[in-house]
Formats: structure tokens, sequence, C-alpha cells
């Protein structure tokens, strides 16, 4: 063991005085340093810094006892102060780090991951009202996967962002009742359905393997941030950590809290005094079983139900065997079972699951190797069929390649300089790209909106869309390329989707998958409550009643609005829809359409009308003179230094300008909501006017207004299909049977003006 050197007692000119080991002229060893102001430290120097296991107190009485590093607390201990607050963990630079537990002077307890002094990971809060969540968390916020349950006995299951419940969800009611659907910013949002209490339930095994994108049920405490155990106490909140874990799987439903502590920076909004839940306020289910006996005929019963931002505006009494259990996480693109194609042969049993690792570790050698090369103009031989990089991948791994679960696969990437300027153009950071897609959550499964029988990938944070292409598309989209790179390069502001990346995986027996990476056009925090593809075609272009659900995109027959928007943002979307239709055309490019999401803003005024089950019974016999028209939406100047979201992996460009304000730049002001940024494609705000039917609104179906504000989303979708001799004949063959101005196949210059045609007159006509 070294020397530690002499005993001594030195004092200090400012008053401090040391009492230990001294070795040279700095405190090395055990000692008791005691500073002018009453701090005392008893323990290890190292070359004089507080370096081991040691003790320090503070005049205010606060105490830590543990380790330390370099003078920092770090390592494992323990702080109380006196005001009741209590640490007992890891530490990194004098904050708490890694697994600890934290109790509140009001009795609070959080159990779980820190990370520089937040709340990062994976925990267990617990409030002394008896309310608790389990789940992750994000900057000391509940953020991603979680359940909370209240001492009430309601519990709810699902996603959280930035402690409110957002996305899909699972609220179980302490009487039994379930709600399975959608929310966004704490409120319910979109479509759902009840189950009440004593009726047949389906079963939450699936949802909550879909919620845990099919991992075991266990993975929402699971974390490779882990500190080894140094004490029984350390041990003892593993322990808990993984018993939550498994026991976690058990709890669905939903709840809402607002924390006491008083230095949590989070709060969950409570949902007693709004309409969270109208579930728990009489609704129209409950007046239509109202002295009803519980028979066993009512055990089939459920209700869809439909919400905008906590307004119930529809509701439809059904049986239970009448509605899907197959598909319980509403999202904007369907959860629904990826179609049997050849693509789904490839790998057996284990489906896609090969093919996203193989994606994820070819994206990850490709941005790595193409991200350190210095910038420069793209050149001709970029686009060529020499600008390719290959690559094995052994699965027990190589001088280039790190060994993996998969199987052995060859990696090919096309044109990675194009495409690295262009992300470049898009504005998206390597290393974002990279942890989006290649992170540790992996990739989602999604199906084809459409009849091809695409495997669709969404990235964890729905930034990215990847989608399986056919070796005919590849090309198309390589022979496109460079005239896409410059269109895309001289108007910032194009709606057609954009590429980040192709790639192609080859595997055991020669079988080929090819993907392109493009951006989400629903990226958004707004919940998007209805998708249309329009390509302004009839023929076909319907979707039959017992297919739609809240995950279908319709077709152009489908939609029944009118969208009016300001006088110059319609000016600016059809300045950029004609220039975009032009290259198209001169692409020999058809079968393109818009994809058009819609977010319904739900007016202040219509939640009396939603809470009272006989307005909304008569609300159908209103004459149209009584009907409210909602004001929710409201352009402002905009302000650059006010922005709250990011546009989108799908758009850049410049803010769109308002007639309304004088032609100036503007920002969407969302009461109560958020203050975006308007731009082509993106936040664009509107009012959607339902046309009249014919039909009329069954018994059982309740909707409250026909004037809506709306968010809308868009951009040009299907752009790798060209009008080749094959679509020819198929144009004249269908010709002989329709009208051919009816069918979707007919030559680019005819298609691009029916597709504007159809815009400017049925989607967004001119306001009057």
């Amino acid at each position: 063991m070294e020397d530690s050197g002499r005993f001594e007692e030195k004092s200090f000119s400012n008053g401090d005085v040391y009492i230990g080991e001294i070795k040279g002229i700095l405190p090395h060893g055990k000692g008791k340093y005691t500073w002018s102001d009453g701090t005392v430290y008893e323990g290890d120097y190292v070359n004089g810094k507080r370096t081991g296991k040691g003790v320090i107190t503070w005049p205010s009485g606060a105490k830590y006892e543990g380790e330390f590093s370099g003078s920092f607390l770090q390592g494992y201990g323990t702080c109380t102060k006196p005001s009741g607050f209590v640490y007992t963990g890891g530490w990194r630079m004098g904050a708490h780090h890694g697994i600890g537990q934290k109790v509140y002077p009001n009795s609070d307890t959080y159990e779980g991951l820190w990370k520089e002094g937040t709340r990062e990971g994976c925990g267990r809060y617990s409030w002394n009202n008896g309310d608790m969540y389990i789940g992750n968390w994000k900057s000391g916020k509940i953020d991603g996967r979680g359940v909370m349950k209240w001492a009430n006995g309601d519990i709810f299951d699902g996603s959280w962002v930035n402690g409110l419940r957002q996305g899909s969800g699972v609220y179980k009611f302490a009487d039994g009742g379930i709600y399975i659907g959608t929310w966004s910013k704490g409120l319910k949002d979109g479509k759902g359905t009840f189950y009440p209490a004593g009726s047949k339930k389906p079963s939450l095994k699936r949802w909550c393997s879909v919620l845990n994108n099919d991992d075991d049920d266990d993975s929402i405490l699971s974390s490779k941030e882990h500190v080894a155990p140094k004490s029984s106490i350390k041990r003892s909140l593993s322990e808990k950590l993984s018993v939550s874990a498994r026991s976690k799987s058990s709890h669905h439903g939903q709840v809402s809290h607002r924390t006491a502590s008083s230095d949590a920076n989070w709060s969950i909004e409570n949902p007693a005094g709004d309409c969270i839940c109208c579930d728990s306020a009489p609704t129209l289910s409950q007046t239509l079983n109202e002295g009803q006996p519980e028979a066993s005929g009512n055990r089939a019963l459920v209700y869809e139900r439909e919400y905008v931002q906590g307004v119930l505006i529809m509701e439809r009494v059904g049986k239970y065997s009448d509605v899907s259990h197959k598909n319980k996480r509403p999202n904007k693109f369907s959860m629904k079972q990826v179609k049997k194609s050849s693509f789904m042969d490839i790998l057996g049993g284990r489906r896609t699951y090969y093919l996203k690792l193989n994606l994820q570790l070819g994206i990850r050698y490709t941005v790595g190797k193409i991200t350190p090369i210095p910038a420069r103009e793209v050149r001709s031989s970029d686009f060529g069929d020499r600008a390719r990089i290959r690559m094995y991948f052994p699965k027990q791994g190589s001088q280039l390649t790190p060994p993996h679960c998969s199987v052995d696969f060859y990696w090919k990437d096309y044109c990675p300089m194009v495409f690295r300027n262009l992300r470049e153009m898009f504005k998206l950071d390597a290393a974002e790209y990279m942890m989006s897609i290649c992170g540790d959550c992996g990739l989602r499964d999604l199906t084809s909106p459409g009849k091809s029988g695409s495997i669709f990938f969404l990235s964890q944070d729905d930034k990215f869309v990847i989608k399986t292409l056919t070796k005919y598309e590849l090309k198309v989209l390589l022979n496109m390329l460079p005239k896409y790179y410059n269109h895309v390069g001289n108007y910032e502001n194009t709606l057609i989707t954009k590429f980040f990346g192709l790639h192609r995986i080859t595997l055991r027996g020669g079988r080929k998958v090819r993907f392109v990476v493009m951006g989400n056009m629903f990226f958004t925090e707004l919940h998007i409550h209805r998708r249309y593809d329009l390509k302004g075609s009839t023929h076909g272009r319907c979707t039959g009643k017992d297919k739609i659900n809240s995950n279908s995109t319709l077709k152009d027959l489908d939609l029944t609005y009118e969208f009016h928007m300001d006088k110059k943002l319609r000016e600016s979307l059809f300045n950029q829809l004609s220039l975009d239709c032009s290259f198209l055309e001169s692409q020999q490019i058809i079968d393109y359409s818009l994809l058009l999401g819609l977010h319904f803003r739900a007016p202040e005024n219509l939640k009396a009308l939603a809470e009272s089950p006989e307005s909304m019974q008569h609300q159908d016999s209103l004459p149209s003179g009584d009907v409210i028209i909602p004001q929710g939406l409201l352009l402002v100047a905009h302000e650059p230094s006010f922005h709250s979201t990011s546009p989108g992996t799908h758009i850049r460009g410049e803010t769109l300008r308002a007639y309304s304000i004088g032609g100036r730049e503007v920002d969407l002001l969302l009461p109560g909501t958020a203050r975006l940024r308007v731009q082509l494609g993106v936040n664009m705000p509107a009012q959607a006017t339902r046309k009249l039917q014919e039909d009329k609104v069954e018994e059982s179906e309740v909707e409250l207004f026909e004037v809506y504000d709306v968010v809308l989303y868009m951009g040009i979708i299907d752009i790798l299909q060209e009008y080749n001799m094959k679509k020819k004949m198929e144009h004249a063959y269908k010709s002989l049977k329709n009208d051919p101005m009816a069918i979707s196949v007919t030559e680019p210059k005819i298609y691009a003006k029916r597709f504007l045609n159809f815009m400017e007159r049925k989607v967004f006509p001119e306001t009057p």
C-alpha cells in the first residue's frame, strides 16, 4: 500500500482547517477539512481532492455520506436535507445519476433511473395520496410508455409525451369499464371503443405487445443504463424495478395527476374538471342503457366513440361481435397485420424482424462512412451505376462490421453522396437521423394504405417512413433522381415526397429487398383525425363501409368536405402544386396522389352540447341557420423566436404569408394548445364544410356539427409509377368499359390537369 505520508494539522488564512494525513503539501489519505462557513468533510483524500468514501455536512443541516471522486459527489451515496428530501443511489459530478431512490418532503417517492439530476429512463413515482406511475421518463417528465394508477382504482396504460397522455392507450375504470382509444395533449382525441362494466371485453395481451413493439411486456422498465449494486439498498432498488416491470403488464386504464413535490418540474392535467373522460359523466350510452337490466344481451354491447380535443362528437352503439379487436392502436398509419406478400416469405417465422435489424445495421454503417467526407457539390458521377456502397455483414462480424444477432446479408447503398446532400438540404443532422432509425427502440411495422402489398416501417419517433420497393420502382427512382435533386433544390416549398436514402438487402439464396427512407408527412404533435388519398379520379375511388375504421386512409369519393382557406395561402398552395405536377409530367409519372391529413379543432362552445345527451340527440334536427360555426383558429404575425415545434422531416421552406393580416408571414395560434409556424403542407389552417348528404344518419349515430376548423397536413406521394407500355395497355383496356376520364390510369398530361382541377374545384375551392 502506498504511504499516505505524515499526519498534520494545517490552518489557512481564510479560516479553513485541515486535520489529517498529508503527502507533500496536499491532503492524501484520511482527513477532516472544516471550512470557515461551518461545512465539514471527513473521509478519504487523493492528491488533495476528495476521492473515496466520506461524509460531508453543511451548515444548513444537509448531509451526504457515500463515494467521492475528484472532490465531486460521484458513485453511490445518500444525501439527506432538513426539509425532508432523502436521496439514495448513484451520483455523477454532484448530481443524481443512475439508479436511485428519492423521498420528497410530502412523502412522495421516486425509484428509478436518473440522468444528470433529472428523472430519465424508467422508474416508479408514488404519490402520498396513493397514486402511482410506472414507466418511462424524459427530462424529468413522464414521456414514453407508462402505466399510472389512481388510488380510486382507475388505471391508464399507454403513451405519454411531456407529462401528458399522447397517442394510444387503454383506460380501465375501477368499476371494470374499459376505453381503448387515442389521446392528444392529455385529451381524448380520435376514435375509440368503450366497453361498459360487466360487458364482454377484448384480450389486452395483444394491446400490450403492440405498445411494446412486439417485445416482451417486461421491457417497459428495462434499460441499458445500469449501475451495479453496491449495497443492500441499491440491490433492493434494482429488485423493485424488476418486480415493477414484471407486474406492469397487468395494469390498464387511464389516470392523471398533478404532483405535489416541490422540486418536480412536470405535471399531468387532472381530468376531473374537463371532458377528458366523458365516460364519468352521463352520456348518450348511459342514457340509452338506463333502466336496462344486466342481461346476457347487454354484455355484448360496446360503444364506438369519436372525440375532438376531449369533446364527444359521435357515439355508435354496436355489438361486441361487430367490432374488430385485431387493431386497437389507431395511429397516423394503420397498424393492421401486414398483408402476406413475397417479402413476408423471405425469413419465415421471424417475419420482418431480421429486415428491420439489417436496415439499422446498414444505415448506421453507410451514414457513418459517408458523414466524415468533406461536403461538396453533387457530381454527375454520384448518380451513376458506380455510385454505390457495398458491404457484407456476416453474423459473427468482420474487420469492418460488428457481430449481430440477425442473419448474414449483403448491403447496398445507392447514390450515398446524393442522399447525404439531400439530408443536409432538408436540414437533417446525421447523428439525429441515425438515432431516429437505428436507435435502441427499433422500427415499428405498418401496412400499406394501398394495394401494393409493400412493407412499411415507421421510426420510433415517427419522423421517418421506410417502404419496400419493387425492382421497377427502384429503377424509376434512380432514373428520376438527378431531376428530382434539382427540383427540390430549386423549390424549397415542394410538396413532393422527401427521400432520404435508398438501400438494398440481399439475403441468403439471393433474395433481394429494396427500401427507400422518406419523411413522415404526419409527423406532428397534433392528432390526425382523418386521412385521405386523393387522385382526382372516380372509378373505384371509394372505401367500403365494412372496411372503414379509425386507421383507414379514405379516397376521393369518401371526401365529404370542402376546405376554405386564406386567399394568399391558397394561392401559394396551387402555385406549388402546379410546379410539382409539371415536374412529374415531365418525368412521365402518373398515379400519384395528394395525401391529406386533417386535425379537427373542437370549439369551446360545443362542450356543453357534448355533455348533454338530450341536445346531442336533437342536434341533427337543427335548421342550417342554427349550426354553430367554430372559431378555434387564429392567424397572427410570425415571430421567429416563438417556435414551439419544428415543422417536421417532410417539409422545409419559408413561412407562408396570409392575406387576412396584410400579407405578413403568419403563425397559427391554437387557443390552449400551441403556436405553430405555417408552412406549405404543414400547419395550414382552413375551414371544413361538410357537404350535404341524402342518406339519413342512423339512429345509433349522433354527430354534433357541420362546419369545422381544421389544420391541414399534405404532400404528394406515390411518384414512382411511369406511364409505360404496360400502363398504356391498361388505359386502353379500362377505357372500353369505363369513362376514360374516370379511371386512374391515363397519360401524364391529362393526369396532371385532372389532378389540379379536382384540387381546385372539389377540395380547395375558392372562397366567394
